[in-house]
């Protein structure tokens, strides 16, 4: 009893220690009401994860899980580990982990120095009792790398992951999502967790997003400040909010592209127009809201940065090509399609802005406005005009053609498609017209176009055109094409595709004026033509030949043989829809001179698998290699050669 009352609280009651090997035992039992008449000096209670469980004559605990956790604490524990890698390494353990690591800004990440003692690599001193080097896995915003997201896998969870992936690995400079799932598709959380996680993001494509609005562009604009591309392709959802965000956080806005969203008009291209100096390229199609004021405001706001501006399908009128004349002082190529409510007045006086003073390439498609007046105009206030094409241009006739090739003394290169209008005293006339520069002339269905039925008259050559292209225009016949062969001697790449008008009797002639030799020639599609053309090509040209086209026409083993003969430079061949032979190919192969890289025998019945042999010594130099329809080609005879021919690509 006398140790009992002398207890002073700092020694156990029992002087062998305390009755219970497990501290907390003791505790646990001590605690378990106050009716207990045994005394026991209190202690520190030991912290525990979870509750105990009575079952039977034993205690059961429940495993401890950092889940019971709000997401608040995982934030805090997340934004203070050390690295990249380890944040990265959380994210793959639920959707949950993900979601919050994906939320966390660059600039939360807490730099903390105490956080480096989670490091397993981190330590103060080396073995050898050394100092080691305080080096971090710091996460590297420099944008360079690139991801792509199409149709199913276009989700918000896979736009988390990247993120978060990226972050520590040189940052997310390119992205691209092209699609929507419907049930899973890109939302709001999926552009936040990439403003978040990506501030170095620069390039930004969004194609049929359905589920992206306003509040998603919004994420892009507070987050990705150095966002330089930007294009919107088919998103309902998105309006001039989005535009008026991008505006305000995006100042470094370079390349503006906008398509097919309806909800998009003036207001937004204003902003854009107003906040970023820097914008050089600018496409808008289909925009039903967009008009004259959205596109006056833009020229004027860029005169000295815009350089390629692109207008289609919008309604627009003569103004906005007025305001294009006058202020598009930087602009080097411009487009222009499907305007229905511009007319020749707005192309006239775009002509005589005499602002398009830098404008080399010039496009105009399926606008009504064109006219010869027009043309003419654009020829003399664009000086330095160097591509011209206009295409579905049904009101422009011979006068405006020729009119244009004078007055565009620094054009290079014209292309009319589907100008009816245009007959061959107008093709003929431009090329007489034509200044020194000019290099190429191409005409693409064009049904005005007709032989001629009258002898022309002596005519001053063009030397310097270089490229002739005449595709499916059936009047063209022998009496023009002979004509063109005197009057432009320097071609060396000649295009005749879908013209059955032409026989060996208007083809020779070009081949006898062309002095520099050509280079690549494409007669696909003239049926009328066939060895005698070969052979003579070969015997005059093969020094030169480098691509041969003879798709469709009348050509036999005589025309092969020719060419292997003749052609040592010839290094594309494409004898499709031809009379070949087993005999032909072999000639090829025979052949000491020819190291082809493309054959084409797509459709030649008559090839069979005797060829093999040939086709695999063919293949030392081949790359590519079309077998298609070849039906006396057994699918054996192609693995054998496929397992011979590794590096060559062959199609069956």
């Amino acid at each position: 009893m006398s140790k009992l009352f002398s207890f002073s609280g700092t020694d156990d009651f029992c002087p062998g220690g305390s009755m219970y090997p497990n501290p907390k035992e003791s505790s646990l039992f001590l605690s378990l009401g106050r009716h207990v008449d045994v005394y026991f000096p209190s202690r520190k209670r030991s912290r525990i994860s979870a509750p105990f469980v009575f079952s039977g004559e034993r205690f059961e605990q429940k495993k401890p899980s950092i889940e019971v956790l709000p997401d608040e604490c995982l934030f805090e524990i997340f934004r203070r580990l050390p690295g990249g890698q380890e944040r990265s390494s959380c994210a793959c353990v639920s959707k949950r982990w993900l979601t919050i690591v994906s939320n966390i800004r660059s600039d939360e990440i807490s730099d903390n120095k105490t956080t480096q003692a989670l490091d397993l690599n981190y330590e103060s001193t080396d073995k050898k009792g050394g100092d080691v080097s305080d080096v971090e896995d710091e996460d590297v915003a420099g944008g360079y790398l690139s991801r792509s997201l199409e149709g199913k896998k276009a989700t918000d969870v896979r736009l988390a992951a990247i993120a978060v992936g990226t972050a520590g690995r040189g940052g997310l400079g390119k992205l691209f999502i092209r699609g929507s799932n419907s049930s899973r598709g890109v939302t709001t959380v999926g552009l936040r967790a990439i403003s978040r996680g990506c501030p170095s993001l620069r390039v930004l494509s969004l194609w049929n997003l359905a589920t992206v609005g306003d509040d998603g562009l919004c994420e892009i604009a507070e987050g990705c400040h150095q966002l330089q591309k930007l294009d919107l392709c088919h998103c309902p959802a998105i309006t001039n909010e989005s535009l008026l965000a991008l505006a305000k956080g995006c100042p470094d806005l370079t390349d503006l592209t906008i398509e097919g969203c309806a909800n998009i008009g003036n207001e937004g291209i204003q902003a854009i127009a107003r906040c970023c100096p820097n914008l050089k390229s600018v496409s808008i199609k289909d925009c039903a809201l967009l008009g004259d004021q959205g596109i006056a405001s833009l020229l004027t706001s860029t005169s000295y940065s815009l350089s390629k501006l692109k207008l289609q399908a919008l309604n627009i009128t003569d103004v906005s090509l007025a305001v294009i004349g006058h202020y598009g002082k930087a602009v080097t190529g411009l487009s222009l399609t499907s305007l229905p409510n511009v007319t020749e007045k707005g192309f006239w006086v775009m002509g005589n802005g005499h602002g398009l003073q830098k404008l080399k390439s010039f496009t105009v498609k399926a606008c009504c406005g064109v006219t010869d007046l027009g043309l003419e105009a654009i020829g003399k206030g664009c000086p330095n005009l160097k591509q011209f094409c206009l295409r579905k241009c049904a009101f422009l006739s011979d006068n405006g053609l020729v009119s244009f090739a004078k007055a565009a003394g620094s054009l290079e290169s014209l292309e009319l498609e589907e100008c009816h209008w245009v007959t061959q005293f107008g093709f003929f006339g431009s090329l007489i017209n034509c200044g020194a520069k000019f290099k190429s002339i191409s005409l693409v269905n064009c049904l005005g176009i007709k032989d001629l039925n009258v002898g022309l008259p002596p005519l001053p050559p063009c030397e310097s055109l270089r490229s002739l292209s005449i595709r499916n225009c059936q009047g063209f016949g022998d009496a023009s094409l002979a004509a063109l062969g005197k009057l432009c001697p320097q071609l060396q790449n000649v295009e005749l595709s879908g013209l059955h008008g032409i026989t060996h009797v208007g083809f020779f002639p070009l081949l006898e004026s062309c002095e520099a030799g050509l280079v690549k020639v494409n007669l696909s599609g003239c049926p009328n033509l066939g060895n005698k053309v070969v052979c003579k090509m070969a015997d005059l040209h093969g020094w030169t030949l480098e691509m041969l086209n003879l798709d469709g026409c009348k050509i036999s083993d005589a025309g092969l043989v020719a060419i292997a003969e003749n052609c040592q430079l010839l290094s594309d061949l494409d004898v499709s829809k031809c009379t070949i032979t087993d005999s032909g190919i072999a000639a090829l192969a025979r052949s000491n001179l020819i190291n082809l890289q493309i054959l084409s025998v797509s459709g030649c019945n008559l090839v069979s698998d005797k060829s093999l042999p040939s086709l695999g010594k063919l293949g030392q130099t081949l790359l590519g290699l079309n077998l298609q329809q070849c039906k006396a080609i057994s699918s054996g005879a192609v693995d054998l050669l496929v397992e011979q021919l590794w590096r060559c690509d062959i199609l069956f």
